[in-house]
């Protein structure tokens, strides 16, 4: 059986000392900045490579995008999209049902707290642990990865996947 699998990645912390600003115009904050390269050395170093990425088009989920994918070579195909932008799980699983069958790593870089209803959903199994601490806070900069033993994201569903990963700054040591 194939195994696709889903990335999802919260954008690092961001700024709210702009106060002017829209809220999609928010940019990262120094530990946001400091973060999302960190957690995309530990998405390399766990060998995880996405072959496209769907990004909200808000400029922090851009710039957590870009700091964390400036190791992967070469850099995976990327679609900014404004429907994600504080996207409700149901829309952001329509996306994930709509992946091409060629790309084999999905990763969406979103918003919360869309990004950890969707995950908790999609958990069909996997470490315990790892599970209670997702479902008790998805924080900035997080990174969930679910695999699941289908060939089409067609079929991704509530309850098919297995949380492989959750790792959060703080787990890699930076707070």
């Amino acid at each position: 059986m194939a195994m696709l699998t889903l990335t999802l990645f919260r954008h690092a912390k961001s700024s709210w000392e702009l106060t002017a600003l829209d809220d999609r115009e928010r940019p990262l904050n120094a530990r946001g900045i400091a973060a999302a390269p960190l957690m995309g050395a530990f998405l390399r170093k766990q060998g995880l490579r996405p072959d496209l990425v769907l990004c909200s088009s808000a400029v922090r989920t851009r710039q957590t995008l870009d700091l964390a994918s400036g190791g992967w070579d070469p850099r995976p195909r990327t679609k900014f999209d404004s429907a994600l932008y504080l996207a409700e799980p149901f829309n952001m699983l329509e996306c994930v049902r709509k992946t091409p069958a060629a790309v084999k790593h999905l990763m969406i870089v979103g918003h919360n707290p869309g990004l950890q209803i969707l995950a908790l959903e999609l958990i069909g199994e996997g470490d315990a642990d790892m599970i209670a601490a997702l479902s008790q806070k998805l924080p900035t900069a997080g990174v969930v990865v679910l695999t699941f033993e289908t060939k089409s994201w067609k079929d991704i569903a509530p309850r098919k996947g297995r949380l492989v990963h959750f790792a959060t700054p703080k787990m890699l040591a930076v707070a």
